[in-house]
């Protein structure tokens, strides 16, 4: 088990090595304030050191009573794990089709009571209201251009 963890965080530390190395690349700087490069390398460095620190605390010896514990998720939790990632999968697939709102409002009727809300007057309104807020966020107030779909919702 620590074999594993070693071997884990060691590739992140040099992922962000890499990280750290390209946006070296980039200006830090630019007119309007941080360049292009200035959060890849802060980010690189934030988990560079942190993936260091694993590793070290991975090299040092477990904790007593803690030798054996089980990392893998239960069941219900694969099952919720597979859930997202298949509804991720989805929401991409669907998002150029049937625009953003549509997407976000089904993403998220469809995630909420995979993850365990029962609730469906809560379930209904935190979709809806999350959907459009959100995008009325990013298309008119912050002007980033996200896809309407063919029903122009």
């Amino acid at each position: 088990m620590r074999l594993g963890w070693q071997v884990g965080s060691f590739t992140f530390f040099l992922l962000f090595v890499c990280a750290i190395w390209l946006s070296t690349r980039l200006p830090l700087q630019d007119a309007l304030g941080p360049g292009p490069g200035f959060f890849p390398l802060w980010l690189g460095m934030i988990g560079g050191v942190l993936s260091a620190v694993l590793f070290v605390q991975m090299l040092r010896k477990p904790v007593p009573g803690h030798e054996g514990e089980d990392l893998m998720p239960d069941r219900p939790a694969v099952r919720r794990i597979l859930a997202v990632l298949i509804l991720l999968a989805a929401a991409a697939m669907a998002l150029d089709p049937l625009g953003f709102r549509l997407t976000a409002l089904l993403f998220t009727a469809i995630l909420l009571p995979a993850l365990g809300a029962r609730s469906l007057i809560a379930i209904a309104l935190f979709s809806l209201t999350a959907s459009l807020v959100v995008f009325h966020v990013f298309y008119y107030i912050l002007k980033v251009p996200l896809p309407i779909g063919v029903f122009g919702i």
